[in-house]
């Protein structure tokens, strides 16, 4: 049996942090674990900012409730699901992600929590697991699942290695000349023909 795992921000949505960087214009924002392979490190210099800016959860979730999913994300993975289980590991959190969900027809989703205070403004974040990714990864070849795993980005590095086969989606350039293992796909259609590659072998 085969499972397909995918990261969601940067393969099926736009990486949130990014889009909210751009349209509060805080630059310092749009660090990404692209740049930050550290997610400890990254998440606590994001609440310092939003401190800082006196920005709160429901400043975020505006500009969430304004996004889509990436162009062919919801149609690539509509299709990917009539032929493998999907699971979506992603280091997001529900309360950002759950309205993306909708639109991509409510996959399944493993991510982690964020804590806000009663003004709404976010004072801690809650992970599911550490290396969530991974972990998961693992015990689904435990139960005898062949797994197949996409991401674009250091955090998805871990996930990737722990898969039967691990493929890059649109990764940066960084990321490709550190880790030549996997596959490098740049579309849908790149990234389809490499799942049902790796599924035969």
């Amino acid at each position: 049996m085969q499972l397909v795992c995918l990261d969601l921000e940067g393969v099926l949505v736009p990486e949130i942090w990014i889009q909210f960087a751009s349209r509060t214009g805080i630059a310092a924002l749009a660090r990404t674990t692209r740049d930050e392979p550290d997610y400890d490190k990254l998440m606590k210099y994001r609440l310092d900012l939003l401190r800082t800016h006196q920005l709160g959860l429901g400043d975020i979730q505006k500009v969430i409730s304004e996004m889509g999913p990436l162009p062919g994300a919801s149609e690539f993975l509509d299709t990917l699901r009539r032929d493998y289980q999907v699971i979506i590991l992603s280091d997001t959190f529900y309360e950002f992600a759950m309205p993306l969900m909708a639109q991509l027809n409510m996959p399944v989703l493993f991510c982690h929590r964020l804590e806000a205070d009663a003004n709404g403004f976010l004072v801690n974040y809650h992970l599911r697991m550490a290396n969530q990714k991974k972990e998961a990864v693992q015990r689904f070849r435990e139960l005898q699942f062949k797994v197949i795993a996409a991401g674009d980005s250091y955090n998805d590095i871990a996930m990737l290695s722990a898969a039967n086969a691990g493929i890059l989606f649109h990764p940066p350039q960084n990321v490709i000349r550190e880790f030549p293992q996997f596959a490098v796909t740049l579309s849908y259609t790149e990234l389809r023909a490499a799942i049902d590659k790796a599924a035969t072998r």
